[in-house]
This record gives C-alpha cells, structure tokens and sequence, in this order.
C-alpha cells in the first residue's frame, strides 16, 4: 500500500499495490500492523456500506464527538465520489483546513480520516456505493454533523448538490474552539 499525504495531518489517500497476471491482479488493502506502525487506528469494530442512486447526492458533514471519535477509512466499492473530511481538531496544526481525495472502484484507492475529522461525499456517478471502516462502535447520542457549505471551512465542491437529505442540509455552522485546545 501507498500511503500519500493530504492537506490534513494524519489523513492519508491509500493506494493499493497491485500484483497482476493473467487471472487479473491482487493487492493488500488493510493490514493493521502497516497501520498500526504509522500510528494510524488499526481496528475497526463497525463495517458500513452507503449506496447512492444519483450523481449529485451529498452526505455530510458527519462525525462522532467525544468519547468516541472515529477514524474511518473509506473506500469506493461502485461509482466515484468526492470524498472529504474536515480537520475538527482544535489542537491539530491543520485545525480547520479540508482534503478531498477522489475515490473510484476503478482506482480501488481509499481515504483514511483519523478520529476527529468531520466526513462528507459527494456522488461523483450513478449508482455510487462507498465502504466504510470505523474505529468506534456508533452512538448516535454522539453523532454530530456541521453545515457542508460552512465558510469556516470553505470546501471547493466540484459542483453544487443536486440531492441532500433534510438532516444533512439543515446542519449549523461549525463554532471554532479555540486553537490548541485539547478535545
């Protein structure tokens, strides 16, 4: 696996390293002494999948607050999206800033989001569906979500949303703790 940097620290887009011959190819896409070593969570108690019908469609900004943030690592199964997550972490040098990482099946990349990052995507294709490995077990009495089009963050969108649930359109501003406070 390749592990490459984005603009938010500790996130990473995960390329796989593929062995192919003629019945096709085979590649790692976890292993948690890999991740583990870079310090990166490494056990993911809760498996989801998100299948979307239409390009367009927008889901987030999610997150789990305190106790239980979650990392997640995220991968396209069918379709692309553009996936995001937002630096939620007052105390990161990042605090604030947003990645995106275009995740396809074709690519069979991933994005890696550590615990404290808000998630969101946008449905790059038709009949998207997204795989997702989280770090916590859920609890929806922690499930939070910020606004997706927040100034705070200003996140460059390739294109506004044609679709978006009620919850997710109606999430509030993100108020900014401030910097360097610890969660």
């Amino acid at each position: 696996m390749k592990f490459i940097p984005t603009a938010i620290a500790d996130a990473f887009e995960i390329e796989i390293d593929p062995r192919t011959d003629a019945r096709g190819l085979f590649a790692r896409t976890f292993c948690a002494e890999t991740f583990a070593a870079r310090g990166l969570a490494s056990v993911y108690p809760h498996c989801n999948i998100s299948h979307t019908a239409k390009r367009g469609t927008l889901r987030g900004l999610h997150y789990q607050d305190a106790p239980k943030r979650d990392a997640k690592l995220v991968r396209a199964t069918r379709g692309t999206a553009f996936d995001v997550a937002v630096d939620l972490r007052p105390h990161s040098p990042t605090y604030l800033r947003w990645a995106a990482v275009e995740l396809s099946a074709e690519k069979r990349n991933a994005f890696y989001i550590p615990a404290g990052c808000a998630h969101g995507c946008l449905s790059l294709t038709d009949e998207c569906e997204l795989f997702y490995q989280i770090s916590e077990v859920y609890d929806p009495a922690l499930d939070c979500g910020v606004a997706y089009d927040d100034p705070a963050f200003s996140i460059e969108w390739p294109f506004a949303p044609a679709f978006i649930s009620e919850r997710d359109a109606t999430h509030a501003r993100y108020i900014p703790a401030p910097r360097g406070t610890q969660p």
